[in-house]
């Protein structure tokens, strides 16, 4: 009996300390967070005064005025939108028919090419080569240059086709038997039942896409094709609003950042809750089986 109630007392304090640690880290992963939503919404001096911010002095909206009524954050939005939804379906599209033919046991030399595949994840041709040919096929300068060489994840592909393999093949014999093609099975009967890990591949690539800056600085010169992330990333390294308006002198304070980096994330915030229900199951399943 005793040993009971201590086993029920050690399993509760074990709960006790185990939720008191996950919300310490927590709120240590979501200050971050807080701390740039607070600015964007406070006094300069406010934030420059080195204090933990966790309330604004001052609730102001001129950070975000200045930043929605801008013409190059607008051009910048529009231009992060659609290599995000663009880029997403292109991508999508191309992994979900690239997991469905290697998910198909019967397939000849499937471990052969399943083992190219992979191999690209290990190696691959450098910065340099992939610069050659991105200008060889004339998408130096072009917003197409943030979609088409990086349009597909070997190992989004790999999670997409092992989760496609648990699905009975009894299905597509039935669908066969009833004189179904391969391209109505693979639209009409696996891709309904991919939906968990479709939408957790979904959520990677727009994520990937939205918050893609790197290639960006080296395929792309002209301002005009900049995302939401790139021209964020020249107003931290630099210290005026130059970036902004070539016109302007004003010097960009750091709520006007702060707000920035708010509207650059709201958009993935919005759409996660929608996605969320499946992200589990959909990794879960598709990384584990196959």
């Amino acid at each position: 009996m005793w040993k009971k109630i201590s086993r029920l007392n050690s399993g509760r304090i074990f709960d006790i300390l185990n939720t008191i640690i996950m919300l310490l880290i927590g709120l240590i992963m979501l200050y971050p967070f807080w701390y740039i939503l607070v600015g964007s919404v406070s006094s300069v001096e406010h934030i420059y005064s080195g204090r933990f911010l966790l309330w604004p002095d001052e609730f102001r909206t001129d950070a975000y005025t200045f930043m929605l009524k801008n013409k190059n954050v607008a051009a910048s939005f529009l231009n992060s939108l659609f290599v995000t939804s663009i880029g997403t379906i292109i991508s999508m599209t191309l992994s979900y028919m690239g997991a469905y033919v290697l998910s198909k046991r019967y397939l000849p030399a499937r471990k052969i090419l399943t083992i190219f595949l992979v191999f690209t994840m290990l190696f691959s041709g450098g910065l340099i080569p992939l610069y050659l040919l991105v200008n060889k096929i004339g998408l130096i300068n072009r917003i197409w240059a943030l979609i088409l060489p990086t349009c597909l994840s070997t190992y989004y592909i790999i999670i997409m086709r092992n989760f496609l393999m648990t699905i009975p093949e009894t299905l597509e014999e039935a669908a066969e038997i009833d004189g179904a093609g391969q391209l109505k099975i693979m639209m009409r009967i696996y891709l309904p039942l991919s939906a968990p890990i479709l939408a957790t591949v979904i959520l990677f690539y727009a994520v990937g896409y939205w918050n893609s800056f790197f290639y960006a600085t080296i395929f792309l010169n002209d301002s005009q094709y900049w995302t939401l992330q790139v021209l964020l990333r020249e107003l931290v390294l630099m210290s005026n609003a130059a970036a902004l308006d070539s016109a302007s002198g004003t010097v960009l304070t750091e709520n006007a950042k702060m707000a920035l980096i708010i509207i650059t994330s709201v958009p993935i915030i919005i759409v996660y809750p929608f996605l969320q229900r499946y992200f589990v199951k959909g990794m879960l399943v598709g990384s584990v089986k196959g």
